[in-house]
């Protein structure tokens, strides 16, 4: 009797290990909560409305911004291809992170104030999966933001001003089809700073507990290193700021391609992402099941 009540819970064990769902079936879960929290349209909301508001106010005023900064200013009234750079110039430093900071400083945060956190790490799903699932659908949402708002500058813009060549950074000019496939893929390559600010969000939303506090401290970050890279003399700082890192695939909009500052960008973002996730899961590892 005594070795069969030994070898019972050795059995337990791999038993329960078998009922554990697959990454993949939590990440859904994770998904259709964010699907039915109002905070994820207001980032979505605001990345819709941005470019509109963008491209009606263009329309009114009748004419390109004079002096301006971006060779691209200048070109919204030849070729609707012009909107979705323009907009990403200026949604990167501050809009497109706060919506990715809504999500990703809220996502395990919201769990621990509903006191729902305690039940998901009761249940038989391993801390590890709930993690992984958790920071990448932050990850998904803000992907998914950045492309959304692309995809509503480029239709708006196509449809205001048509489907024409545009001049890239070098002065050079590029059909409108490869103009299309740079815009996307300017949007893919801006993903790399902005995931890396996901899991800062995803690090401070696990720490926390909080979630205004993890928002506020995910979009603190961006401003206080856009604030440091003003500041006088440190210049030496500013190609390893993470805030400098947001306007790298600007190097996809020159001829020949300027790869290097989106290589550059791939391992400084690493420098910041890879130690954030690793405190985050080690954080979350340790959470006191019964203190929520």
């Amino acid at each position: 009797m005594s070795s069969v009540g030994a070898a019972a819970p050795a059995a337990i064990a791999p038993a329960r290990a078998a009922r554990r769902p697959p990454v993949r079936t939590v990440y859904r879960w994770e998904l259709r909560k964010l699907a039915s929290q109002k905070r994820t349209y207001l980032g979505y909301g605001l990345a819709v409305l941005l470019p509109v508001i963008f491209v009606v106010s263009q329309l009114i005023r009748g004419h390109p911004p004079r002096n301006a900064d971006s060779i691209f200013a200048g070109q919204i009234f030849e070729s609707g291809l012009a909107t979705p750079v323009l907009m990403l110039t200026f949604l990167a430093p501050f809009f497109l992170p706060l919506i990715a900071s809504l999500v990703a400083g809220d996502i395990v945060a919201a769990e621990d104030n509903n006191g729902t956190l305690k039940t998901i790490l009761t249940r038989s799903v391993d801390r590890g999966q709930v993690f992984a699932a958790k920071a990448l659908a932050a990850a998904t949402y803000g992907a998914s933001a950045v492309f959304l708002s692309a995809a509503v500058a480029t239709g708006a813009g196509i449809a205001a001003w048509g489907f024409h060549s545009v001049r890239t950074f070098s002065d050079s000019v590029v059909s409108a089809s490869e103009a299309l496939l740079l815009v996307f893929a300017a949007n893919a390559f801006f993903l790399i700073p902005l995931l890396t600010l996901v899991s800062i969000g995803v690090l401070l939303s696990t720490a926390t507990r909080n979630s205004a506090a993890a928002i506020v401290g995910t979009l603190g970050i961006t401003l206080v290193l856009a604030i440091v890279a003003q500041i006088p003399g440190l210049e030496g700082l500013h190609p390893y700021l993470l805030t400098q890192q947001y306007f790298a695939w600007q190097g996809l909009l020159r001829t020949p391609t300027d790869w290097s500052p989106i290589l550059h960008s791939l391992w400084v973002c690493a420098l910041y992402a890879g130690p954030a996730l690793i405190a985050g899961y080690l954080v979350f590892l340790r959470r006191d099941v019964a203190g929520g």
